[in-house]
């Protein structure tokens, strides 16, 4: 009954949508029935905290994620802070329940392989300006691991030959010096040689589009995105992917994760941590593939 008034509640009182009553729904009679089957003594009025973990780790070992689990844990909350305000119970057990923390996506990166088979294709031609820019960006995001929005604003002062870096300003303006080497110092000269014949340069900008003006960041987008089909399947192909590849790379090669966090411009390290979960499950996969009794 205590059930039924909640459900009520939310759609005479809140006005809920249907499918939201629903999805309530489906989540107390489930912890109800788990509970019932656990011990038939036990009531909306007599569980605990304990309880409810229980219930949430029942979920969890049955393979639920954890933005499912706190969505039925939220359900619960509901309940018992209406089931309260109403005197329906005398104690609300779910308010001290944590729920689980939620799953981080790993990120998408294009394997070295590839990446070594789009840089260094046979079509590119040395001579066409739309060439030589792509590979040039293509090249620079891998590198470098610098940010769209980076890249976009970088003018030609910016690079520096004599130390092989670049001043990026980055998030909330903050500045930082990112390394280069010598494949892309001297794509960089290759292609800023052939934009200063070919094209009429409008302001101080290190790539501009075909009529001289700062390239825009969803020119950049679907420039990656076309080079990338050519060489990857993946669904996401967009110049943070090629970040996070910078950041595999370093990883898998033996870069320190202080080291990755400074190039990359992250203020926390937990934020760079995720990578070395990327880099630990390619290990996985090679280990699977490669081992007789895996």
């Amino acid at each position: 009954m205590m059930v039924e008034q909640f459900l009520n509640y939310l759609r005479y009182e809140r006005n809920r949508s249907v499918l939201t009553v629903q999805r309530y729904e489906k989540a107390l009679r489930a912890f109800e029935a788990y509970f019932e089957n656990k011990d038939g003594q036990l009531s909306w009025e007599s569980i605990d905290s304990d309880i409810i973990r229980d219930w949430m780790e029942s979920m969890m070992d049955n393979g639920a994620m954890a933005s499912t689990v706190n969505n039925c844990l939220s359900a619960v909350r509901s309940f018992y802070r209406f089931a309260l305000s109403r005197n329906l119970v005398a104690k609300d057990p779910a308010h001290v329940v944590k729920g689980p923390k939620k799953e981080k996506p790993l990120p998408h990166f294009v394997r070295e392989k590839e990446m070594d088979e789009l840089l260094d294709q046979k079509e590119w031609d040395a001579n066409n300006i739309k060439d030589v820019r792509a590979r040039t960006i293509l090249l620079m995001f891998y590198e470098t691991g610098i940010r769209l929005a980076e890249l976009v604003g970088l003018d030609d002062e910016q690079v520096d030959f004599v130390q092989h870096q670049l001043k990026v300003t980055g998030k909330r303006n903050k500045q930082r010096l990112v390394p280069f080497g010598e494949e892309l110092e001297q794509a960089l000269r290759d292609y800023m040689a052939l934009r200063d014949r070919q094209v009429a340069c409008q302001d101080h900008a290190l790539f501009v589009s075909d009529k001289g003006k700062r390239i825009t960041r969803a020119a950049v987008t679907n420039l990656v995105r076309n080079h990338l089909a050519s060489v990857s399947t993946m669904k996401t192909r967009t110049p943070h992917v090629l970040r996070h590849s910078f950041a595999t790379a370093m990883l898998n090669n033996g870069a320190g994760l202080e080291s990755v966090k400074k190039l990359l411009g992250h203020a926390s390290i937990a934020t760079t941590e995720r990578y070395t979960h990327t880099t630990f499950e390619q290990l996985k996969r090679i280990y699977h593939e490669a081992h007789p009794r895996a």
